[in-house]
């Protein structure tokens, strides 16, 4: 009976006693938790508050977290994409004019102008553009002979040259593009042969013009240029030529929301392991995934149509007003480097260059080894500019001049095209080509040899034969190139000047 009544008392004694006995008496296992690996009750942040209890975060903070690294993967997933929208949008365009992939073959006969849309584009040589596709098997392309240009893949990467510095060496031939996981039989003779991890491949390519003769370049591409399937070699068919002068087209891919569904459509093209595992992880973290539709739900199409939009002003950033030293050429002058590092594959001692990928694809077409390899008398060398001499961006109602010292150190010749500075291709005016090349008979010399050029609305008095039109109400920026350039342009001993305001 005593046991009996006291075991109750007993219990609840014990009972109560139990919180602080746990919390006098520490467990038997501790650590030395540092604090830098815990995580506060509540941290401010750029996106807000973030509260957590006891390490757990609140649902609240759940939302935000996940609605920014949407957001970021969104930005990152457009300056990542660049290069293969831009193939994508390339080839898109060249189709809306009939040419098509493995059929047709795309020739500037009247050069280039403002009327067709391309990333900087100029109009002082003979262009070529075309597109293969390897789904269905290997493609036949026959090159002319004294051409330059490069081979890329569907995220432009580099495949490989043709013509001058190719395999033919300027003598012209026979490439096979041979596509992912393609092993059947090849010829063993009468072509370079040519593999290529994507299905769609951009080829283009310079057809030089010698001495004025621009019909000339025309008719050698069209007496050797050709495009088809191997399966047709026996009997080819005729190769379409489509001249893209003076044709109203767009090659260059979108800035809003639109770009993702451009996107999309390389993803789903092209093999699932045609890219980086890294890039194609990236797209599909936000919905762009092999073999599934990419369906954001409203949620998510608005932190994207946010992304895109930061993402662009991002790139725009990079090109117009860079924050990386290398993109000065000159301490003293405002001409950038728009191929920073010199690597067709933005490597740099075990780094991908992230922001120089991005500004480059931004404004420009094209990569090959030979733009990293130039050597004195070959090639061609670039310089851009957005500023005028005081940092101040070109205004296109104001009159600049800018002189070329001499000599000029161009093995051929030199020329500046005027761009407009939202869509990256040459700036319309009432001039065809969108600038001034040193073929022209008519360009005036200084008295020391030097080079003035003059660019503004209308043409200053007395300089019309060196006048460029910018347009009112434009920005603009331009593109110096040197066509063999020689010594004084790689040891930096020539300078260009920058573009003075007149008015």
């Amino acid at each position: 009976m005593f046991r009996f009544c006291h075991a109750p008392l007993a219990a609840l004694l014990i009972a109560g006693a139990s919180p602080a006995l746990a919390q006098q008496q520490p467990p038997k296992f501790v650590a030395k938790v540092p604090a830098d690996i815990q995580t506060p009750n509540a941290v401010q942040t750029r996106i807000g508050e973030l509260k957590f209890s006891d390490g757990l975060p609140s649902d609240e903070t759940v939302r935000k977290v996940y609605d920014n690294i949407d957001f970021s993967r969104g930005v990152e997933a457009f300056l990542s994409g660049v290069p293969a929208a831009s193939v994508h949008a390339a080839c898109n365009g060249l189709k809306s004019i009939g040419v098509n992939p493995n059929e047709a073959v795309s020739i500037s006969e009247d050069l280039l102008d403002a009327r067709s849309l391309f990333l900087t584009a100029n109009s002082t040589t003979v262009y070529v553009f075309f597109c293969i596709d390897l789904k269905d098997g290997p493609v036949v392309v026959q090159v002319p002979p004294g051409v330059l240009g490069p081979v890329d893949d569907a995220y432009f990467r580099y495949v490989t040259d043709v013509g001058l510095i190719g395999p033919d060496n300027g003598k012209g031939g026979k490439y096979l593009f041979v596509g992912p996981n393609q092993e059947g039989q090849l010829p063993d003779q009468g072509y370079f042969v040519t593999r290529t991890p994507t299905f769609t491949n951009l080829i283009f390519y310079r057809a030089f013009v010698k001495d004025g003769d621009i019909a000339g370049a025309v008719k050698s591409v069209k007496a050797h240029a050709r495009v088809y399937p191997l399966a047709t070699a026996e009997n080819p068919p005729e190769t379409i030529f489509v001249n893209s002068s003076g044709k109203q087209f767009n090659t260059i891919h979108s800035n809003d929301f639109e770009f993702y569904e451009e996107i999309n459509e390389v993803i789903q093209a092209e093999p699932g392991d045609a890219f980086d595992p890294e890039i194609v992880g990236l797209f599909a973290s936000i919905g762009i995934k092999k073999g599934k539709p990419f369906a954001p739900d409203a949620r998510m199409k608005a932190i994207l149509t946010d992304a895109i939009a930061v993402g662009n002003a991002t790139a725009r950033a990079m090109v117009f007003a860079p924050r990386d030293e290398r993109a000065k050429f000159y301490p003293d002058r405002q001409w950038n480097n728009g191929f920073i590092g010199n690597s067709y594959q933005f490597l740099n001692d075990g780094e991908r260059m992230l922001d120089p990928r991005t500004m480059f694809h931004y404004m420009a077409t094209g990569i090959t080894p030979a733009m990293a390899a130039a050597k004195p008398g070959t090639g061609s060398a670039y310089a851009f500019a957005v500023r005028d001499a005081a940092g101040t961006f070109l205004d296109g109602g104001k009159t600049y001049k800018i002189t070329l010292p001499a000599p000029i150190p161009a093995g051929q010749f030199w020329s500046f095209t005027a761009y407009d500075n939202q869509t990256r291709s040459m700036l319309e005016t009432d001039q065809k080509l969108a600038g001034i090349d040193s073929n022209n008979p008519d360009i005036k010399k200084n008295e020391d040899g030097s080079v003035t050029v003059w660019f503004a609305p209308n043409a200053p008095a007395g300089h019309e034969s060196n006048w460029v039109q910018t347009v009112p109400g434009k920005g603009w920026s331009s593109i110096l190139r040197l066509y063999a350039p020689l010594e004084p342009w790689f040891d930096k001993s020539w300078k260009p000047g920058d573009f003075k305001l007149v008015n």
